[in-house]
């Protein structure tokens, strides 16, 4: 699935680019074959190539079956992504629907930032 840390496999993790340490991350959360997985702003920090190519990876396991459950601040990604979406303010849902709605993006802009932000 990461090809590119096939060819830096034997130098060690810590000098791995920051996009090559979240593919090495899911590898290791992968290698256990689990039935889901929690990621964590998997985006932060990455340039925007190697952000498009993590998320491409994280489909690629949603797509294999493996539930995931992500934490995502930068909403683009997180809707590209997203089958469902859940919003939280100050731990109270705030916003619930289906990431593919045309309407999803307006109505998480404005549930994070106040209505008239979103449009």
């Amino acid at each position: 699935m990461f090809p590119v840390l096939a060819a830096r496999r034997k130098g060690p993790a810590g000098l791995l680019s920051g996009g090559e340490q979240q593919m090495l991350a899911l590898a290791r959360g992968l290698a256990a074959a689990p039935r889901a997985i929690l990621l964590d702003e998997p985006s932060m920090g990455l340039a925007p190539v190697i952000i498009d190519e993590v998320m491409a990876s994280i489909r690629r396991i949603a797509d294999a079956g493996v539930g995931i459950l992500m934490v995502e601040q930068n909403v683009d990604v997180g809707l590209e992504i997203a089958d469902t979406v859940r919003v939280m303010s100050r731990g109270e849902l705030v916003f619930g629907g289906d990431a593919g709605s045309a309407d999803t993006r307006t109505a998480v802009l404005g549930s994070l930032l106040g209505e008239g932000a979103a449009q």
